[in-house]
């Protein structure tokens, strides 16, 4: 299963094509940027996709981001992802940024718990532990 991963939640503008079946990344780049996420993704997915060799085709499922995160970059991303979805006829998954941050760190080794924050601005963060499996121990605040 090929899975287009799509991030403009923060600050990066982040495209990758997953194979699930290996647990591979086939391709992928990430541009760091606070603004213009709305310009450069499409020429990021084209050119990701053109990396791996592939064609939306070949590909099964969409993932998004979908916050916390910058307002106008998860509705670049949301919306991108949903258009790909309907036009490929394929099921759009979102994911919220704080369990895309832990998946690695869970996946290296689920017996402690992670926990994530993320700059909220204005003197506040976006925080999320996790425990064995990615289970919530302390709901996203």
């Amino acid at each position: 299963m090929l899975i287009l991963a799509i991030d403009t939640a923060l600050t990066a503008c982040s495209v990758a094509v997953l194979d699930a079946e290996s647990e591979s990344i086939v391709a992928g780049d990430s541009v760091h940027m606070d603004r213009g996420h709305a310009e450069a993704l499409i020429p990021l997915v084209e050119q990701v996709m053109r990396d791996g060799g592939l064609e939306f085709a070949q590909l099964d499922r969409f993932a998004v981001t979908v916050g916390p995160g910058s307002f106008t970059g998860l509705r670049v991303g949301l919306s991108a992802a949903r258009g790909f979805g309907l036009v490929g006829r394929r099921p759009v998954v979102g994911i919220t940024t704080l369990s895309a941050l832990a998946a690695p760190y869970l996946a290296m080794d689920d017996s402690l718990p992670v926990v994530v924050a993320i700059d909220a601005r204005h003197g506040h963060v976006f925080l999320q532990m996790f425990g064995n499996g990615g289970r919530t121990l302390v709901a996203p605040r």
